[in-house]
């Protein structure tokens, strides 16, 4: 096993490409737990006895249990060691993910999806624990290789469920899930370095300097007022598509729309190349470029008259160059703040991510009732107008930028 790595600034030996290939599938399969339970929200309040108002909940109390463990666990990743704090995680994930399988009642599973959401937050303890493995110069690669795994995760986690349940049943998705939770467990004991903060903060500083952090940072700011509406595009994107597709114009069936899910996984190229444009000072062009992108996904579905084979292939394009474009501009912004420091790069990463959370969060709920009133074209100038309001901000941005105090 590797050497400990404390966070002296010479001491960043190069990443091999195994251990990134590693640390990529482990975002993604870590990822995915976020939402195998979308598509099962159905059969499984059916059979725990739930109304169809409170299935909402097993989504809402996942991504709930996300966001608390992004602000209260995640800045964990400046005062632990890291290692043992992953591990730590992810069998609280996977204990979770068993505990669903096995439960028949309401009440324990909404726990348990709670607990799942707190558990899925390793996956952003990893991603400031690669940066801090890569060289500088290469720091954007990096990230952006490991962040194609965890778009991966979330791109493939609900048509893999769907898929499994289709041929056995929703319980054997988490039975599965929690198994593979184990088994990376075992993998990455045995794989990863020791990384040990030089931080000495108590956890009631840890969680007050994120406050502090937060104020002070203009590049954490901004860039994570950038992805968080790029992320609400994202959002509102993916919660009506299933809609339309389903509805009388395109008539799709279930597994259909499963297919059409597919082809947003392509969009997770962008993650490297996006590392690869930072690495090479090209952060600003390359925001404008996936700002333009995502506001240009939602005018190409206005092309042609839905229900048409031609209005199919234009969405299932929009789809492609939306994932790209938001998922470039994900890994821009962690190879910025991850530039700031490494002694709060895990605080940066947590208030990053919950931000942009939110905006998805919101981008969510605003899809869902603009589809509800107007159709796709309501739904597609909002998502329309969230990326050309970032990049409306973007052109107030200056060259220099502050490191937070300390």
């Amino acid at each position: 096993m590797s050497s400990p790595h404390s966070d002296a600034p010479s001491d960043h030996p190069a990443i091999s490409p195994w251990l990134t290939l590693l640390l990529a599938t482990a975002c993604g399969l870590i990822a995915a737990n976020l939402y195998y339970g979308q598509p099962l929200a159905g059969p499984i309040s059916a059979e725990l006895g739930m109304s169809p108002a409170a299935a909402g909940l097993i989504v809402t109390l996942t991504q709930i249990g996300y966001g608390l463990g992004l602000l209260l666990i995640v800045p964990l990743g400046d005062l632990f060691e890291n290692r043992r704090l992953i591990l730590t995680v992810i069998f609280a994930g996977a204990a979770a993910l068993l505990a669903a399988g096995l439960v028949t009642h309401p009440l324990p599973f909404l726990a348990a999806a709670l607990f799942i959401g707190l558990g899925s937050v390793a996956v952003q303890i990893l991603v400031p624990y690669a940066a801090h493995m890569a060289p500088e110069a290469a720091r954007g690669k990096v990230v952006g290789n490991v962040v194609s795994g965890l778009m991966l995760g979330i791109m493939l986690a609900r048509p893999v469920s769907s898929f499994i349940a289709q041929f056995s049943s929703w319980h054997v998705v988490f039975y599965l899930s929690s198994a593979a939770m184990i088994a990376l467990m075992i993998v990455l004991a045995l794989a990863l370095p020791k990384r040990v903060p030089a931080s000495k903060l108590t956890y009631r500083h840890l969680l007050s300097s994120m406050g502090r952090l937060a104020v002070t940072t203009p590049i954490l700011q901004r860039r994570a007022l950038y992805q968080a509406c790029m992320f609400g595009a994202f959002s509102v994107f993916w919660t009506t598509t299933p809609l339309l597709l389903a509805g009388p114009e395109f008539g799709l069936s279930q597994g259909g729309i499963a297919l059409f899910a597919l082809a947003g996984v392509a969009g997770a190229i962008a993650a490297p190349i996006a590392g690869r444009w930072a690495d090479r000072g090209l952060t600003r062009p390359a925001t404008v470029f996936a700002m333009l992108l995502v506001s240009a996904s939602f005018l190409m579905t206005h092309l042609a008259p839905h229900g048409s084979t031609l209005a199919l292939g234009l969405l299932t394009a929009a789809a492609i160059l939306l994932d790209f474009g938001v998922t470039t501009n994900l890994v821009l912004g962690q190879r910025a703040i991850f530039s700031l420091g490494p002694e709060y790069r895990n605080r940066l990463n947590g208030l990053y991510m919950a931000t942009f959370f939110a905006g998805g969060a919101i981008g969510s709920a605003v899809g869902g009732w603009a589809f509800a009133h107007g159709g796709w074209w309501l739904t597609s100038w909002i998502g329309f107008a969230l990326p050309a309001l970032a990049l409306l901000y973007f052109t107030t941005e200056k060259r220099a930028v502050l490191v937070p105090a300390t």
